[in-house]
């Protein structure tokens, strides 16, 4: 699961701005949940979680040779 999470993260940022996935990435805080009880974890924070566990860094996406190699040895634990 961290594996494919992380793969589409990286597929997503090396994307043109102009495209189709990344216009729709900022609407998702725009939601407005209401209800009780904890909110669900959205997926940017499940993200963001997985890069600070496995101490990746956020410019490391942009050359797709590494992130390709560190995702496949990244130790989900």
């Amino acid at each position: 699961m961290v594996k494919t999470r992380l793969r589409w993260f990286g597929y997503v940022e090396r994307r043109n701005d102009d495209s189709i996935v990344r216009r729709v990435d900022p609407m998702g805080d725009s939601q407005v949940t209401i209800g009780r009880g904890r909110p669900r974890k959205t997926i940017r924070e499940a993200i963001k979680k997985n890069i600070e566990i496995n101490e990746f860094n956020r410019n490391m996406v942009y050359d797709r040779t590494l992130w390709c190699n560190l995702i496949h040895d990244a130790d989900p634990t």
